[in-house]
């Protein structure tokens, strides 16, 4: 069975990291889908499901830590099931693809707005605020603010090994807010002139703890120390439905390559590299998070969960949407 070539480039763009960002890889996951509905050349209901099936499972499995990746997946294909088991047509299963996608993606975009709305509200005028790795939805926040007259300024960690803190930077910079940046292990050292510490996540779990880029959790860690208030925006469709059923969120470990070079990994092989992209933030350590439904305390997530996806466990879902997602991470707390 062939897909539109679209679907698997941007499989591979999600992959490769270069469609990188939760929300954007959930637009773009939800973007294939379309596409592979708007080219299908199918002639029956059955084959249609299938074709749809088959990339949904193929983008689902490029990131394993991204939720919204599947959430976009489940947004979009629960309209397919449903439909398919309801005797709609295929031209009917066909437009409702189309529309619940061009939906999702519309939802996310409005989501930000409404995040940069609610989180700039706690910037203010003279502050030092810490960001870490590229959020769009952070960088929102940021942009909101300073569009509102006030005046502050940002600390950005460079976040290695991939350098996407140095995308923020950039952006920051170029909207004319002043930007320093730092290398990651200097965030402690800092944290006594920061006020406020704002990152983006890439998966909400019931108990209120933020998967984010690796890091985030020493920073966190720093910031509660230090008694400055840590703050994560993330839309809802962040939030981990499979954590309602006690199951823990997949930690992609990487290529070591993106660490040190393949000369370094032949010169000594009795050295394991490690390069875990992402950690766990607990909700001790978090004040709030900004959502499009508001701003909440960490343990709130569960009623968002609730809300936004008490249908999971009874949506007509592939196994491999349904799946619980589970790593021994014993301290997610």
């Amino acid at each position: 069975m062939k897909l539109p070539q679209e679907v698997y480039d941007i499989a591979e763009a999600i992959k490769s990291m270069t469609i990188r960002g939760a929300g954007k890889i959930a637009r773009s996951t939800a973007e294939a889908l379309k596409i592979t509905a708007q080219k299908s050349t199918a002639t029956r209901v059955e084959e249609f499901v299938d074709e749809l099936t088959l990339a949904a499972k193929i983008l689902y499995e490029t990131r394993p830590t991204a939720v919204s990746l599947p959430n976009a997946l489940r947004y979009i294909m629960i309209r397919c099931y449903s439909d398919y088991e309801k005797g709609a047509s295929l031209e009917e299963i066909r437009n409702d693809v189309i529309k619940a996608a061009d939906e999702f993606i519309r939802n996310s975009l409005e989501a930000v707005n409404k995040i940069a709305e609610f989180g700039s509200m706690r910037i203010e005028n003279g502050d030092v605020v810490m960001t870490h790795c590229h959020s769009s939805t952070a960088i929102a926040v940021l942009k909101r603010a300073w569009d509102e007259g006030k005046r502050f300024t940002v600390i950005s960690t460079e976040t290695r090994p991939r350098f996407q803190g140095r995308i923020t930077a950039s952006i920051l910079a170029s909207y004319g807010i002043p930007v320093k940046m730092i290398v990651d292990s200097a965030a402690r050292f800092f944290m006594q002139d920061v006020d406020k510490v704002i990152v983006g996540a890439d998966a909400v779990a019931a108990n209120g703890a933020v998967v984010n880029k690796i890091g985030t959790s020493m920073i966190a860690l720093a910031a509660h120390e230090a008694r400055v208030n840590f703050f994560v925006a993330a839309e809802t469709c962040k939030f981990s439905p499979e954590s309602m059923l006690g199951g823990l969120i997949t930690i992609e470990f990487r290529d070591p390559t993106e660490v040190v070079d393949q000369a370094f990994l032949k010169e000594n092989p009795g050295i394991e590299v490690l390069n875990p992209a992402f950690d766990v933030t607990p909700a001790a350590y978090i004040d709030i998070i900004f959502t499009e439904k508001g701003a909440i305390p960490p343990q709130a997530a569960i009623l968002i969960l609730r809300e936004e996806y008490g249908w999971f466990t009874k949506a007509p879902l592939p196994d491999f949407l349904r799946g619980v997602r589970s790593v021994p991470l014993s301290h997610i707390s």
